[in-house]
């Protein structure tokens, strides 16, 4: 009995020294383990006398209930204190200034493409959407661009091996609203086009909007009053406009728009933004559509162009370097 008296206190003072939880789980095992020092006590109750081996008995496994008890207490204080210090390692002061949030903002072109598309709603005009990797059909001979058509000479063009191409205008995207619905209808695509060309007033990639209404009885003045009332709104003032002639291969008549600018010293000085005209005959039966009932005006614009002209900007390529510094005066 002194024996197991002795293991026991030997027991609790190792499990109270104990100061991680690896040394308490080896602890564990030597004293409660199959081949622990309590165990074999066990194991040698059966070589005790008959009269000795009940109270041997009570004895083991009263030593092996304190035990197990020490073991499981110094466990859960070992968790506490290990936890205590991890938490006061990670501790929040709170009476430190916060972290401020940087706002941003809209690109200057995302925030002129969205004031056009707006613009066109209040007119009633429905904005559509289409791929930018188009076919052939879409892009050019739907609209009046046959094969070795020299106009086609014009749009310098990004082709895929396959004969698909980037879309060099969004003017594709009239041609598939046409196919998917019957006049009257007014609608409006804007997106992404790709063409070529790069210089101080030309991107390969740029935003454009482009414009069609076809019904039975629209005419040139309706156009002319649609983009007068479009610069207007857009500009918020009234400009001087002129309608230049021009050729365009889906439009017959055709037309550039130049308005009356103001340069830095006072002078005016015409400016073209616009180009617009008369859907061709041949457009409309591309897609089904009478052109001895319907008639229809489409027009176009480059969304870049009204950025620049909206926020002062002199140089295209500025708005697609990605200086933070320059966008951020437009946030």
């Amino acid at each position: 009995m002194s024996e197991i008296q002795s293991l026991t206190e030997r027991a609790l003072a190792d499990v109270a020294a104990a100061q991680t939880p690896d040394q308490l789980e080896a602890l564990r095992v030597a004293l409660l383990g199959k081949s622990g020092s309590v165990t074999a006590q066990l194991k040698q109750l059966g070589t005790l006398p008959p009269d000795q081996r009940k109270a041997a008995g009570e004895a083991i496994n009263q030593t092996r209930d304190t035990l197990t008890a020490a073991l499981a207490e110094r466990k859960t204080t070992l968790e506490t204190a290990a936890l205590d210090a991890r938490l006061a390692g990670e501790r929040i002061d709170v009476t430190l200034p916060g972290r401020r949030s940087e706002r941003g903002g809209l690109h200057p072109v995302t925030r002129t493409l969205e004031r056009i598309v707006e613009i066109f709603a209040r007119l009633g005009y429905e904005l559509s959407d289409g791929p930018e990797i188009e076919d052939d059909w879409h892009n050019f001979e739907a609209l009046n661009f046959p094969p070795h058509h020299p106009a086609r000479a014009m749009h310098d063009t990004f082709y895929f091996g396959d004969g698909r191409l980037l879309r060099t205008h969004t003017s594709g995207v009239q041609v598939r609203y046409m196919d998917a619905h019957k006049p009257p209808l007014r609608m409006i695509a804007a997106g992404k086009v790709y063409r070529s060309d790069s210089d101080q007033t030309h991107s390969p990639m740029f935003h454009q909007v482009e414009g069609l209404l076809v019904d039975e009885h629209s005419t040139f003045a309706d156009l002319k009053g649609t983009l007068s009332e479009f610069v207007r709104a857009f500009f918020e003032r009234d400009f001087e406009m002129r309608f230049r002639p021009s050729y365009f291969p889906f439009v017959e008549p055709g037309a550039e728009v130049d308005i009356a600018w103001q340069q830095p010293d006072g002078s005016t000085r015409w400016l073209e933004v616009l180009g617009c005209g008369m859907v061709h005959p041949n457009v409309l039966r591309s897609v089904g559509i009478d052109p001895e009932r319907y008639t229809g005006f489409a027009f176009g614009l480059g969304v870049e162009r009204f950025a620049m002209l909206r926020y002062g900007v002199n140089d295209l390529r500025a708005f697609f370097e990605n200086d933070v510094r320059f966008l951020r005066q437009f946030a």
